[in-house]
């Protein structure tokens, strides 16, 4: 059983920034739809999951804000397209087949977290459809990342690759459950956390040599450069809080149980929510795939 977990704002924006100046005879935008839906029957293709969800933000969580109340206040704006694209593509995934889940004050990464933790007691192989650093952090036996970006495939001939523990250490240069050490120590600048002056393979290259943060914290007088010695000495209290900050709540109970996340669509619906939005390739796709699909039912019932 495989249980595919998708971070939906990521790959709206990603897709409403890939595919510029898409709209349907009215004037409508309908590029990040274009490009959300098209990724999403791209992982079905790819992984062929029988769970599914998408993910999304909503709100701040307070505990974040309260430990560092600039958090993420560098984001700008949503564009004003993209805002009737998202209300759209909230009510097109369950068409997709895949729930929407999302909690009041809560981030898609930790409601994400949870979900895979879950699983994985189950036994149940976990995909993260996701950019997330801090989603990194969860990568082990049976957790892996999808990703489509170029540098992450193993060959230009690849559509796209699965991050197990060994690609994600050579990507982070340290084992997955030590990336919230280093982002510690480097910050994220996306989430305007802030780092102590020291970058992320500095950072890594000691989280590394000391075997964790706590060790290096408490074997300081070991660092070898002087420069490091010295932010490391000056900024105990901020590394501290940005350890908070990047670990992840994994311990929410399910708003939907694992079991409910069987991916289903409806393609009645699908097909004519594709014809507003004017999709022709996409629209002819999902028809033909929904009388596979028909056919196949009527051929299971007989």
């Amino acid at each position: 059983m495989k249980l595919l977990l998708i971070d939906g704002h990521y790959y709206v924006y990603r897709s409403f920034f890939a595919i510029p100046n898409l709209s349907n005879s009215k004037g409508e935008p309908t590029n990040a739809i274009f490009g959300f839906t098209k990724t999403l029957r791209l992982m079905l293709k790819h992984l062929q999951p029988e769970l599914g969800a998408v993910f999304w933000d909503e709100g701040m969580p307070k505990r974040r804000v309260k430990l560092q109340p600039a958090y993420k206040e560098t984001r700008k704006e949503m564009p004003l397209p993209m805002v009737p694209q998202l209300d759209y593509i909230r009510k097109l995934t369950p068409l997709l087949g895949f729930k929407n889940v999302s909690l009041p004050d809560t981030e898609a990464d930790d409601l994400m977290g949870c979900y895979a933790v879950a699983a994985c007691q189950r036994n149940i192989d976990i995909v993260l459809a996701t950019n997330d650093k801090d989603l990194y952090q969860l990568v082990g036996p049976g957790v892996k990342v999808y990703t489509t970006a170029k540098a992450d495939l193993a060959s230009p001939k690849d559509a796209f690759a699965l991050l197990g523990e060994a690609e994600v250490t050579k990507k982070w240069e340290v084992p997955p459950k030590l990336i919230g050490d280093v982002l510690a120590l480097s910050g994220d600048s996306v989430d305007n956390i802030p780092g102590i002056g020291l970058g992320r393979k500095t950072a890594a290259a000691l989280v590394r040599e000391f075997g964790g943060l706590e060790r290096l914290l408490a074997g300081i007088d070991d660092v070898k450069s002087a420069r490091a010695r010295e932010k490391l000495l000056n900024a105990r209290e901020q590394i501290a809080q940005n350890r908070k900050m990047v670990e992840l709540d994994c311990d929410m109970e399910l708003p939907v149980p694992i079991d409910q996340l069987r991916i289903q669509p409806d393609y009645a619906a699908l097909i004519a929510a594709m014809e507003k939005c004017e999709f022709k390739s996409l629209l002819q796709e999902v028809r033909e795939e929904a009388a596979r699909a028909g056919a196949l039912a009527q051929g299971q019932l007989l």
